[in-house]
């Protein structure tokens, strides 16, 4: 019992450090070095993913390989790939409309939506205490919006859409992780449908970043350093994402939700504590 709470406990925090450099050196390309095309950078995420995940089981032998069983199953991991690049198109798009302090306050809703999801989709109750302590998330989220100077609402309705894929994809990745009968282990998961992903994500990128493909070549002609950033971060994306599954399975979706803001609040910090219009969206995240 104790070995495997301190397990768990190393997981959330893997999970927490990846997290939060993935995020950061997000910022740093697309705000700061100039690569200002997030869809593009998911694909290489998604294709390091389905690398590293195929290397780890099919020479490594990190883990036995598991086959897909049936059509539903490869059908249910081809949703939970389309989620998941729903997610984050539609976050990308809001991000056009929304500055990122008011975006991540939004996302602070995760987990309500997740509670609403696991209820529909697996009937799962959580306790009482739970559910009220999810009512100061939605009212910090009113409270930011009313104080938003620069408030959109067609950013703010994709921002909603986006959180409640990002929320979809973590009961999906639980009922598939944990499913008696289609239970496929974390690495399993992963390379099953990072590929998928990729198969969405490089027509997206393709049609709404024109070009990108050459502009990344110039800009690696012109500065090597590019290709190691993008490297690098595509690594550390493959190690969010697997410590993402693995604390779905060894906690629940609802956990990892609840986990999530607390990375996206001290990018939140580098980003935006300057900034005076932004200093409500601070409290709320303080007080949820």
């Amino acid at each position: 019992m104790g070995s495997s709470r301190w397990f768990t406990i190393g997981l959330v925090t893997s999970w927490y450090s990846s997290n939060i450099g993935v995020l950061l050196l997000n910022k740093y390309l697309l705000s700061n070095y100039g690569f200002r095309y997030p869809i593009f950078l998911t694909l290489c995420h998604m294709l390091a993913c389905s690398l590293l995940s195929y290397a780890a089981i099919a020479w490594l032998k990190v883990v036995p390989r598991q086959n897909v069983k049936s059509r539903a199953q490869f059908v249910k991991i081809s949703v939970l790939s389309l989620v998941f690049c729903a997610s984050v198109v539609s976050g990308n798009v809001s991000l056009r409309f929304l500055p990122v302090s008011f975006n991540q306050a939004i996302g602070a809703t995760t987990p309500f939506f997740t509670a609403v999801f696991a209820y529909i989709m697996t009937r799962r109750r959580e306790a009482l205490l739970t559910y009220l302590a999810l009512i100061p998330v939605v009212a910090g989220v009113i409270i930011a919006s009313g104080g938003e100077p620069s408030f959109h609402l067609f950013g703010f309705i994709i921002c909603i859409a986006a959180t409640a894929a990002r929320a979809l994809k973590s009961v999906l990745q639980g009922i598939l992780l944990s499913s008696e009968g289609e239970k496929l282990n974390s690495m399993n998961l992963l390379m099953y449908m990072a590929p998928v992903a990729v198969v969405f994500l490089l027509p997206a990128a393709l049609l709404m970043e024109e070009n990108v493909v050459n502009i990344t070549l110039a800009l690696a002609r012109d500065d090597v350093r590019i290709l190691w950033y993008l490297i690098f971060n595509s690594a550390l994306a493959y190690l969010v994402n697997l410590t993402n599954f693995l604390v779905t399975k060894h906690t629940s979706a609802l956990t990892l939700q609840v986990c999530t803001p607390v990375p996206n609040f001290q990018c939140m910090h580098f980003s935006v504590f300057t900034d005076m219009r932004n200093r409500c969206q601070i409290l709320v995240f303080y007080f949820i």
